[in-house]
């Protein structure tokens, strides 16, 4: 081929096919090359101990719209969102969000800090979302996400995404896979400390193309995934937020490098003990005058039912065999 015709072919192509319709990201879980993270991952020392959630709508071009009787997603408790990843979610619609607290701050560290799950049911059909952080609550940094799916038409409510085009949207790997974060990613800007990360924002991308609806990525591209999706488990799905790396608790020992995960808190009902040391723990649980409760052992997880304790702030005091003890704060609604 004569270089004169190589050079037609390549302009030509150059205009036909975008440079950036060529770029590739890590591809889906189980694939040489990934970065999802499997539930079960020993990297896991914490999870996402509250949640509140901002339902957005089921149709943001369309507020009429209804599904059993509300025009925004109705799927899944907040509680779903807090502990391990478990198939269980919230839905969060149109532009809605959940903002997680940790009971120990999350810490920037070699590699990804955290990972997000979302549930979709293969490796194809992904609802993206933005994902934030916080070190006191208030200012909050975006992840710098890139989506390089083709914005000239609608990914539709079924269709499906490639997701080697996408790069730091929460919901790019399938149910029981977490989206690793990297904090390093964000190591440049202003008034955040990367090392007492105590919130994190997930919020739906929308997915539709159509002005003034769409969100754009860092790059300035309109991020397309599959819209509408007018249901009550409409926009992206959160299942968990596992913890890579955050400040220990005072275990005080070297041995103890864990913490103690409870929740959901605040509790309702039933409240999750779970314990990362090998060795068997001793709970006591005591009202704010110090008056205990209730007092049990567990080793590794232990569910307690709280039902009965009235609404109010009460006191986990942790006892290890080495002599070690940390006291949490357990909020009961």
């Amino acid at each position: 081929m004569s270089i004169f015709r190589s050079c037609i072919i390549s302009f030509i192509c150059g205009i036909l096919f975008p440079t950036f319709s060529w770029a590739q990201y890590p591809p889906p879980a189980g694939q040489p090359g990934t970065t999802a993270m499997d539930k079960d991952s020993s990297a896991f020392v914490g999870w996402a101990t509250s949640c509140t959630i901002e339902r957005g709508f089921i149709n943001i071009s369309d507020t009429t719209i209804l599904y059993f009787g509300s025009n925004k997603t109705t799927y899944g408790s907040y509680l779903y969102a807090t502990g391990p990843a478990d198939d269980l979610v919230v839905s969060l619609g149109d532009h809605g969000s959940a903002l997680l607290g940790f009971d120990i701050p999350i810490i920037n560290r070699t590699g990804p800090d955290f990972a997000v799950f979302e549930n979709s049911f293969n490796d194809s059909f992904l609802e993206l979302a933005f994902v934030e952080v916080s070190s006191d609550g208030e200012h909050f940094v975006r992840f710098p996400a890139v989506s390089l799916t083709p914005e000239n038409r609608q990914v539709n409510t079924f269709d499906t995404i490639d997701a080697t085009k996408i790069h730091n949207f929460a919901g790019k790997y399938r149910h029981s896979y977490g989206t690793p974060f990297d904090l390093d990613d964000i190591k440049d800007s202003l008034g955040i400390d990367l090392n007492n990360i105590i919130r994190i924002r997930i919020v739906d991308v929308i997915g539709c193309i159509q002005s003034p609806f769409e969100t754009h990525d860092s790059q300035g591209h309109i991020v397309n995934d599959p819209w509408p999706t007018p249901f009550d488990t409409g926009g992206f799905d959160l299942d968990a937020v596992g913890v890579i790396h955050n400040k220990i608790a005072g275990l005080g020992d070297e041995q103890n490098l864990s913490s103690i995960l409870i929740y959901p808190n605040p509790v309702s009902d039933k409240v999750t003990f779970r314990s990362n040391v090998l060795t068997e723990c001793k709970i006591k649980i005591s009202d704010i005058a110090g008056k205990v409760l209730f007092e049990s052992d567990f080793s590794k997880k232990a569910i307690f039912n709280l039902s009965d304790f009235s609404p109010g702030i009460y006191f986990a005091i942790i006892s290890f065999n080495d002599g070690t003890s940390i006291t949490k704060k357990i909020i009961k609604n």
